[in-house]
């Protein structure tokens, strides 16, 4: 591929996001720094989508101890889907009542930064005497970090077993022909549609995790050498027009424009979709949810006649410290913990995902044959997610969002929307 090359070297990033069931309560009255108590304790606020991702009581086991490790500092813990979650921490940027320690996107980290709502972790750190020798990586803004990733998600295909096997398709697709043979098979079944793409303007990570993936997976890149926009290239014209191809086949599942990714993982949980491509971290909750659901986990097709890596789609659960809060040496205690060896094992074997921490180690064990494919699929390829740090990432997702639905509407060519939308991206850099 053409762009296979600076694609790989603008692609070592992580991003992206998750989604769960559980209705937020509370955060958007919630301000920076909650005080003391009577006791004297000091209560930090952690907002984040965890905690509902995870197995009942998970996160709250090891905030637990926390609190006991820790004696003089409690944690409220402020949990929700990951939509409601993000709702929230903008207006609390916007109003500087963010939380003391947030979870977050790495789509979002740009604007928390320019507007300083999140502080710069790397003086934190430094101030606080923290060890970041260990961390597996940082996600900086003008050489200070501003989110450091917890622990670390492939996004690869999931595949229901069953639908696939009715539809008389013996393997799981490698290459994009076989996917759309795939997908047709099954949704002339007449009981699923073949794919599901979530594409609501409100949430637009879509194009992120569910378009631009098929051109990472490919070796491709929507970006030059130097990190600017280049959508016009081969490469994404030719994932578009196949993401298109699928929509006019008519395989795609109805409601795409308003649907979102906990919709996209509804929609798969209960039989309705053959396949998506989503988050390691919905295993937990497509499992609890529907127990006898037979699912495989595969890399996502690449370009008929590519040879080359693959590009893994790669998210993470980020962690920051607000700039209000009152309590920074504390909160910054909770991110060490949560870093720290043992506890970082702990968290990404139960989220099954790849520790943040270069000394952790997940256990694989009875029951995570999945986790242990997707961690063979990750070392075949390179972590891609080219949205990470960019300038108002989630913009850029919904510029390109605006004008494909257009083009899915029937109104414009391919090559004519990625030239508006590589003219509307230039502007923001």
């Amino acid at each position: 591929m053409s762009n296979g090359a600076h694609g790989r070297r603008t692609a070592l990033k992580l991003a992206a996001g998750l989604s769960a069931a559980v209705i937020l309560t509370g955060l958007a009255s919630c301000s920076a720094g909650s005080g003391g108590d009577a006791g004297g304790d000091v209560t930090i606020e952690f907002a984040q989508w965890w905690a509902p991702e995870l197995p009942e009581g998970a996160f709250q086991g090891l905030i637990d101890q926390f609190e006991k490790e820790n004696p003089g500092i409690k944690v409220e813990l402020l949990s929700g889907p990951y939509a409601s979650t993000k709702e929230q921490l903008f207006a609390g940027a916007a109003s500087g009542t963010m939380s003391d320690v947030v979870g977050l996107d790495g789509a979002w980290v740009s604007d928390f930064a320019k507007q300083g709502a999140i502080t710069d972790l790397t003086a934190l750190m430094k101030e606080q005497g923290m060890d970041d020798s260990d961390l597996a990586s940082q996600i900086q803004i003008n050489g200070a970090t501003y989110m450091i990733p917890v622990v670390n998600f492939v996004y690869p295909m999931f595949t229901n077993t069953d639908l696939l096997a009715q539809a008389g398709i013996d393997a799981v697709p490698t290459t994009r022909t076989e996917f759309e043979t795939a997908a047709k098979a099954i949704t002339n079944l007449g009981t699923a549609s073949g794919w599901v793409l979530p594409l609501s303007l409100e949430a637009p990570n879509g194009i992120q995790n569910d378009v631009m993936s098929w051109n990472w997976a490919s070796g491709g890149s929507m970006l030059t050498a130097d990190g600017k926009p280049d959508l016009t290239n081969s490469d994404v014209e030719g994932t578009v027009d196949y993401v298109k191809g699928l929509w006019d086949d008519g395989v795609i599942a109805p409601g795409s424009f308003t649907m979102k990714e906990q919709d996209k993982v509804e929609e798969f949980t209960n039989g309705r979709v053959g396949m998506m491509i989503d988050s390691l971290s919905h295993i937990n909750l497509i499992q609890e949810n529907n127990p006898d659901l037979k699912f495989d986990i595969s890399a996502i097709p690449a370009e008929d006649g590519y040879e080359g890596a693959r590009g893994i789609p790669y998210a993470s659960w980020g962690i920051g410290v607000s700039d209000s809060s009152e309590h920074k040496a504390e909160a910054l205690k909770l991110v060490q913990f949560l870093m720290s060896t043992d506890v970082n094992s702990q968290l990404s074997t139960i989220a099954n995902a790849f520790p943040g921490n270069k000394q952790s180690t997940p256990e694989f064990g009875d029951g995570k044959e999945l986790f242990e494919k997707a961690f063979e699929i990750y070392k075949s390829g390179y972590p891609a997610n080219e949205f990470t740090g960019l300038p108002v990432a989630e913009d850029l997702m919904r510029q390109f969002d605006t004008e494909f639905q257009k083009v899915l509407s029937g109104d414009g060519t391919v090559k004519d929307m990625l030239s508006t939308v590589q003219d509307s991206w230039t502007k923001e850099f």
